[in-house]
């Protein structure tokens, strides 16, 4: 197996040449980057070139398994979670976290992939009654989701072909047991791109 040095070498050879972020920066930045073995200012570079470029997964087993190698866990979660995207599709929603009071959550959770809530995005049983579907969620932008609070999310649904029919605008509820703890609104649903 290629250290990870040498998988952020082969990772920037996988993007194009004239590839940017929105922050401006470039693949030649990337190559600087190695040339100085800043390691993790290239991981972070590459993560964002590819956030914009649309990259292949063999780019994204790269990069987590260098951040692995790095010991940096979410930036790891993060390049997994976008190599599942791109055999399975995007799914992406406004999410607002119903507030205690409304007998929502009591606490936050970690948006980084790991809670598989409960959703109610239309689909019935054979017999009519309301289907749940699991889907694992990452927060956008942010570490952690409160109650009462509102972020752009991401979903991993466990099923992909059962989410195609959602479009943007639909409203979606997110469910820990039966009770309703948050609502959603979908931005957006891409098919998978290999």
């Amino acid at each position: 197996m290629d250290d990870a040095f040498t998988l952020l070498r082969r990772a920037v050879d996988l993007l194009p040449e004239d590839a940017v972020a929105e922050n401006g920066q470039t693949v030649g930045d990337v190559r600087e980057e190695t040339e100085l073995k800043e390691w993790e200012s290239a991981l972070d570079i590459l993560i964002e070139i590819a956030d914009v470029h649309p990259a292949s997964t063999a780019f994204w087993e790269m990069l987590a398994e260098a951040a692995r190698q790095m010991m940096l866990d979410r930036s790891r979660r993060w390049c997994e979670w976008r190599g599942w995207e791109v055999k399975h599709g995007t799914v992406r929603a406004t999410l607002t976290l119903l507030g205690t009071e409304e007998r929502g959550r009591r606490s936050a959770f970690s948006g980084d992939g790991r809670l598989r809530p409960l959703w109610d995005i239309g689909n019935r049983t054979a017999d009519g009654q309301r289907e749940l579907n699991i889907a694992r969620l990452w927060v956008e932008f942010a570490p952690q989701l409160g109650p009462g609070e509102t972020a752009a999310v991401r979903l991993a649904p466990l099923q992909p072909e059962q989410w195609r029919h959602l479009k943007p605008g639909d409203v979606i509820t997110m469910h820990e047991a039966r009770p309703v703890v948050g609502i959603g609104e979908i931005i957006e649903v891409l098919p998978p791109r290999v």
